[in-house]
């Protein structure tokens, strides 16, 4: 038996680290910016635990980035800690090894969360390789007496280390750019890496342009003009292109309203003002800060795609990580920072990684806080903003029990006088007249002589239109189920009806199956249920009932494609026509009915007057359309004829 160790061998694993470890070469910019700012992060904490004396009172704390197109030279510089020899050996020769361990177990007594490290030395470094085949290193440690060193690498098994040149403490990594890397040269491109990965590093970072002077340039030495010594002006020092202190890092009682909105419009460059946004500080049981924004949708049809991004200690890790925002929530715009997670974040990772799951039940229940906040404390602003947010949390009702059972006192309803209640609202008010049903319209146009109905006596209605609400409706039910959901043209409530005696004439039963004979004859139809009713509203002629469990068999039915696996007329509709016995066109056809005169334009009228109540129930197919407007034609033509 033969025992030993595995041997990883920089030739075999560089080309992998060049092609297969990064998905997108602009991050090696990422990399090694993160290093540098752990650098100088190291070295604030070495101070001020007593560890180093050098405070960087000349040269406040930076990281430069130097691009020199010509020489085909990319530096990036920090004035952190630096490194001796042996610890260049040791971070950066030694693949995978991570500094920042190291650090944290060498002064684990004195470090705490709010200090955290980034450290990446080890893979993050070797990223440099993607777009430079030769890095050098040059750095000059904070330790008294130490030398300088400088380490070269050609993307090879071999490496120099030798005494460096540098005389100022910190680093410099110089990458000799190749074929693959020359688009980072354009340093209007490396500006717009920067922002895009370090735009809230807490270091200040600086990016230049390192121009060679062509021959033949003339530097302008004029002597200056009379009184221009007394007016000489302190040049402006250069601005740093990041943020270092955004607001998330921010206590929420110390942010304005103002500071919120600006903050949206320049990470997001969404002009639109937020509808509202939820402050995140949570240190237990994991670490996790940033700033949620409910967008503003600039119509009902929009695509909508929201966009947190997520990063570790102020440094960008991806856009829209979609395990940790709940599915109901992916509309939201912000910023979330998380040092819990690890900064090369994987898709494998966050599927399985508890913290994760924690991260999204937590914005929930804060999402649920924050409704419920704005509902008890500004109503009239909240709203304001339910139609734009409303499919956004019935989904999330419907997806997670939790939620709904959190933020259901603050689910509104539209109603058909246009003012917003909650469900207990609604029923509270509604009780006399309709008990605990609760009646709904999916299309105002088409159901516009039920509502009108309706407001004649003083009936009320919520507006369902989306696709999302019946599925919805029926979860409510399940956890409601006093509650009753119905479309306005399933019945006829008897508010709408006058009072009638109990006993039906006999007059009016043989009335009633002669006239549902009649239009069963002319809409071929035997199963056509037909009633005579007294509505209390004359104008209306005849409406077309649908019942609630057959419409929701049939939208059952077409949800699985149609019912194809279902026998024949399973879902067939179970239709009633009801004729407005106090309307004049009804009585009149009655009347003509009854003295048996006229019967071809009897059955013209019949077949108008369900067409009519058709309209209000559903669309026409082209071909009904046609022979509507040709019937209407006909019985206008008949009636100047007979006039």
């Amino acid at each position: 038996m033969e025992k030993g160790n595995l041997s990883i061998h920089s030739e075999n694993i560089l080309p992998i680290i060049k092609k297969w470890l990064y998905s997108d070469m602009d991050i090696f910019v990422r990399e090694l910016v993160s290093n540098a700012c752990d650098a100088i992060t190291k070295q604030k904490r070495l101070v001020e635990m007593g560890e180093s004396t050098d405070t960087s009172e000349t040269a406040p704390y930076a990281i430069h980035v130097l691009v020199d197109k010509e020489n085909k030279q990319i530096k990036i510089e920090d004035n952190g800690l630096g490194m001796t020899g042996e610890e260049i050996k040791e971070f950066i020769t030694q693949i995978a090894f991570s500094g920042a361990s190291a650090f944290l177990e060498q002064y684990k007594d004195k470090t705490d969360a709010e200090n955290e490290i980034i450290g990446h030395f080890g893979l993050g470094f070797y990223s440099s390789f993607m777009v430079a085949d030769t890095v050098q290193i040059d750095s000059l440690s904070y330790r008294e007496g130490a030398a300088a060193a400088q380490w070269v690498c050609d993307g090879g098994i071999e490496f120099t280390l030798q005494e460096g040149h540098r005389e100022t403490r910190g680093t410099t990594i110089t990458l000799f750019v190749n074929e693959d890397g020359e688009e980072f040269l354009d340093v209007w491109k490396m500006r717009a890496i920067l922002t895009k990965y370090c735009n809230f590093v807490p270091v200040p970072i600086f990016i230049d342009e390192i121009k060679t002077p062509e021959a033949g340039d003339v530097i302008d030495a004029a002597p200056a003009e009379d009184g221009d010594a007394a007016e000489d002006k302190v040049p402006e020092p250069p601005k740093p292109i990041n943020d270092t202190d955004p607001l998330w890092l921010k206590k929420p009682s110390d942010c304005t309203d103002e500071e919120y909105k600006a903050f949206y419009h320049k990470v997001f460059t969404d002009f639109n003002e937020p509808l509202f946004w939820i402050h995140l500080n949570m240190d237990y049981p994991f670490r996790l800060k940033g700033i949620l924004y409910f967008p503003k949708l600039k119509h009902d049809l929009e695509y909508i795609e929201g966009q947190v991004k997520l990063f570790n200690n102020q440094v960008f890790v991806a856009d829209n990580i979609k395990e940790v925002i709940p599915e109901y929530l992916l509309l939201l715009k912000g910023v979330m920072d998380c040092p819990d997670l690890p900064l090369n974040v994987s898709r494998s990772f966050l599927q399985n990684d508890a913290t994760v799951k924690k991260m999204s039940s937590y914005i929930s229940r804060k999402v649920a806080d924050k409704l419920n906040s704005n509902f008890k404390n500004d109503r009239e602003v909240f709203d304001g903003y339910w139609d734009d947010i409303a499919p956004f949390i019935k989904y999330g009702c419907i997806k997670e029990k939790e939620l709904y059972e959190k933020i259901k006192t603050s689910v509104l309803y539209k109603t058909i006088y246009g003012n917003y209640k909650t469900l207990d609202e609604f029923t509270t008010e509604n009780a006399e007249k309709t008990e605990k049903t609760v009646f709904y319209v999916t299309n105002e146009q088409l159901q516009s002589q039920y509502i009108q109905m309706f407001k004649e006596q003083q009936l009320d209605a919520v507006i369902l239109t989306t696709n999302l609400d019946a599925p919805f409706i029926s979860y409510l039910e399940t956890y409601e189920p006093e509650i009753k959901f119905n479309r306005i043209d399933a019945d006829i409530t008897d508010a709408l009806k006058e009072t009638t005696p109990d006993e039906v004439s006999e007059s009016d039963a043989k009335q009633q199956e002669d006239i549902q004979s009649l239009f069963r004859k002319v809409m071929n139809n035997e199963k056509l249920d037909v009633k005579i009713e007294p509505l209390k509203s004359e104008a209306v002629s005849s409406v077309l009932l649908l019942s609630e469990q057959s419409r929701r068999m049939q939208e059952m039915s077409k949800m699985f494609g149609g019912g194809a696996n279902m026998p024949p007329g399973m879902f067939e509709e179970e239709l009633s026509l009801v004729l407005n016995k106090n309307n004049s066109l009804v009585q009149s056809l009655l009347n003509v009915y009854e003295s048996k005169e006229q019967d071809m334009q009897v059955e013209l009228v019949a077949r108008q007057l369900y067409d009519l109540a058709q309209l209000s129930h559903k669309p026409f197919t082209p071909e009904q359309m046609t022979e509507f407007i040709q019937r209407s034609n006909k019985i206008l033509e008949m009636a100047i004829t007979h006039s």
